[in-house]
């Protein structure tokens, strides 16, 4: 049996963090440690204009704290404003020379040129002390970035091994292990009984990097849709409710244990847990990646949700994945440290997400190519809208003026018309790509 306590802290955690932050802003607003708070809790509810301004109120209370700035940073970064977040990157690097996080930023920020970088002090930080491979993660993406600016795109890779290899370390890849997780979400077999019925949940999922932000801005600039961010509720509430012990959110043991769940209780909970961040709006866009592996039991739970899983170029998957930093410590993001497990990865969604195409009903579940959406806008944006249950509306065309804040590493793409530059980006990394192609062919993917 779930452990009700724990249950009910998952469902209204986002309302008792949103009254935390509203209460210590109210009452503490001169405690550095309580605006800090404010502003993380901020970023965690997806309100990123509310993080930069308690972020901002900890930066005049203490001016050299380089952690608050960089956060203010972010913060400032996710709402758009990237000439503000640039200047605070640049107030944290001069109150700690040698804060990486606040160099990658950086770098990452602006178009680096052979006579304008930071390649000689990035090179002698980089043999620093390095615990968790976090710093020299950091400095070896930013000089990855800064060589592909210069078009040597074989020392921006090579940096990028080097970068890596600490974290690779700590978190190797488990091909054994992802070729399990495959196999159990394919075989999930949730009974035939009946879900929570509510037509409010859009689950847009897939590989990062793939478009899951592009289409969540499209739909949210609807005004009947609303996004949620990467919440992942659905994952932790369906893992309370299988019984699994593993402690992995989402493994092959919770995903065997189909058959324990409550899918109507399980389908209610997670709307009532969204309800602080929806709110009454008639749609709302769940964006956390790995949902595709629960596409059966998310429409088993809630059977008039969509599910719309973006696919892209597999050889552009591997690359925009392996030059992705992903500061979290998550086993869904270990195969980023290694081109050949980056395209193992690619396979096994491969896998799943075309079994979902043929078994899942067409009008719930949805295969999106990216290349297809780029390729003809409005046709495949009048298609989304659609399938959404949405009445068409031309703000979803003119995605980029939508003002809200963005979470994720396409902050600033999001922000701009739709351009095709993104796709076929694999061409010019030629031989350099072969471990990544070997991979394929022994799946048997074509190219």
């Amino acid at each position: 049996m779930p452990n009700e306590n724990e249950l009910a802290k998952i469902v209204q955690r986002f309302g008792a963090m949103r009254g935390l932050a509203d209460r210590a802003k109210a009452e503490s607003p001169n405690d550095p440690r309580a605006q800090f708070g404010v502003g993380v809790a901020s970023q965690l509810l997806g309100d990123f204009a509310a993080a930069a301004e308690a972020f901002g109120r900890v930066s005049v209370l203490q001016p050299n704290n380089a952690p608050v700035l960089f956060e203010l940073g972010l913060s400032q970064e996710y709402c758009g404003k990237f000439d503000a977040a640039l200047k605070a990157y640049e107030r944290a690097l001069a109150a700690a020379p040698d804060f990486f996080k606040a160099r990658e930023a950086l770098v990452r920020l602006q178009k680096q040129t052979p006579e304008r970088n930071s390649i000689a002090v990035m090179e002698a930080q980089f043999p620093g002390p390095d615990e968790d491979g976090w710093r020299t993660a950091h400095l070896g993406h930013a000089l990855a970035k800064t060589y592909e600016d210069f078009g040597d795109l074989e020392q921006s890779l090579a940096w990028l091994k080097r970068g890596k290899a600490r974290r690779k370390a700590f978190n190797p890849y488990d091909a054994a292990m992802e070729d399990a997780l495959a196999q159990a979400a394919i075989e999930a077999s949730p009974p035939a009984v009946a879900g929570f019925e509510s037509q409010e949940p859009i689950f847009v999922c897939g590989l990062p990097r793939s478009g899951t932000t592009l289409v969540d801005r499209i739909l949210s600039s609807h005004p009947d849709a609303v996004s949620l961010g990467e919440i992942g509720n659905f994952a932790l509430i369906n893992k309370m409710l299988s019984d699994s012990l593993t402690r992995p959110t989402l493994d092959a043991d919770t995903l065997s244990r189909a058959g324990a769940v409550n899918y109507a209780r399980l389908g209610k909970l997670y709307i009532d847990s969204t309800r602080p961040l929806s709110g009454v709006a008639p749609r709302f866009i769940d964006k956390a990646p790995g949902n595709y592996l629960l596409a059966s039991i998310i429409l088993r739970a809630l059977p008039n949700a969509r599910v719309i899983v973006l696919r892209r170029h597999p050889l552009d998957s591997v690359v925009s994945n392996y030059k992705q930093l992903f500061p979290i410590d998550d086993r869904f993001y270990h195969y980023v440290y290694d081109i050949e497990a980056a395209a193992h990865k690619v396979v096994q969604f491969d896998r799943v997400a075309r079994h979902w195409q043929a078994s899942l009903p067409a009008e719930r579940f949805m295969l999106l190519q990216y290349e297809d959406l780029v390729s003809a806008q409005e046709e495949i944006t009048r298609r989304l809208v659609a399938f959404c249950g949405l009445e068409w509306n031309e703000r979803c065309l003119a995605f980029h003026r939508n003002a809200a804040g963005v979470g994720t590493p396409s902050a600033a793409q999001v922000r701009a018309p739709l351009y095709n530059t993104a796709m076929g980006r694999w061409k010019k990394y030629g031989a350099l790509l072969d471990p990544a192609r070997r991979v394929f062919e022994r799946a048997e993917i074509e190219l």
